[in-house]
């Protein structure tokens, strides 16, 4: 006997056992070999089948079955054609299955039907020494027109689904213009700002130097302990620069007047002087 295969035998007619993998003897004219089976993983594939769903939409669906046999004895006496009763069988239950389903829920629910179909099949098929190890809905082929309606569908999704995206594009674009501009006008008023400050700061630093040097300037004179007569001078030249203004109209006190007259004497006296020499 080969490796994965299985003998039934008849003596006289009646069943007498099972040969397995080794070395067998059988007697003439009385053992024969009833069946010959093989214990591999089968695989059958069935031509599509038509149902209808629960909304009455009428398909072709075709099943892949993989199988073994289990049970040599049980298979070749447990039904007529083992092959015949596992197609009918799968027909009904996909039928049964398909009835409970709408459209939309036929073409996403594959391994729903293919997991019912196994758990039929796989009790059903035990009294006849089959074990069913998988089932796979191969193919769902609705009609043309309801194929031409779902690719119109899929079409108008995907359009929709590009409107959006494409709107949702420009958008952002429009946020991120708009935060642009917004923070270039923020920049420009904080520079604005600062320029201002600056400057403020800059015409108060002045202010305060020239302050301090007026400050500095009466101090250092005060420490001098100056004379009634620098006074005097002083301010005449005071007056002098005044005069050198915008000024049209200058009133002179009588105490300075005289000092007045002797510095233009001797502003005119140096002058001739110079010429002179």
């Amino acid at each position: 006997m080969p490796q994965a295969n299985a003998y039934v035998i008849e003596r006289l007619g009646a069943y007498n056992g099972t040969w397995q993998v080794g070395l067998h003897i059988k007697i003439p004219l009385i053992d024969k070999i009833a069946r010959k089976v093989s214990l591999k993983e089968h695989v059958i594939d069935f031509p599509p089948q038509p149902v209808i769903t629960k909304d009455n939409v009428t398909m072709e669906i075709d099943t892949v079955i993989y199988f073994q046999i289990t049970d040599p004895k049980l298979y070749a006496y447990g039904v007529a054609n083992p092959m015949a009763a596992i197609e009918n069988l799968t027909a009904t239950t996909l039928r049964n299955i398909i009835g409970d389903l709408e459209l939309d829920q036929t073409l996403t629910s594959r391994e729903h039907i293919n997991t019912k179909i196994r758990m039929v099949l796989d009790e059903a098929t035990d009294p006849w020494g089959i074990k069913i190890n998988r089932v796979e809905v191969k193919n769902i082929v609705p009609p043309r027109d309801i194929q031409t309606a779902m690719e119109k569908q899929m079409r108008a999704e995907r359009e929709r689904r590009e409107a959006i995206l494409r709107a949702e594009g420009e958008k952002k674009s429009a946020i991120l213009i708009a935060e642009g501009k917004k923070e270039a006008v923020i920049l420009e008023a904080e520079a604005a700002k600062e320029a201002a400050i600056r400057s403020a700061e800059g015409q108060s630093t002045a202010i305060r130097m020239v302050q301090q040097a007026n400050a500095d300037s009466i101090r250092m004179l005060v420490e001098a302990g100056p004379t009634k007569e620098i006074i005097a001078l002083k301010s005449l030249e005071s007056f002098i620069k005044a005069a050198d203004g915008q000024s049209t109209k200058i009133i002179i006190p009588s105490e300075i007047a005289g000092l007045a007259g002797l510095a233009t004497s001797l502003k005119e006296f140096l002058k001739e002087d110079t010429e002179n020499n």
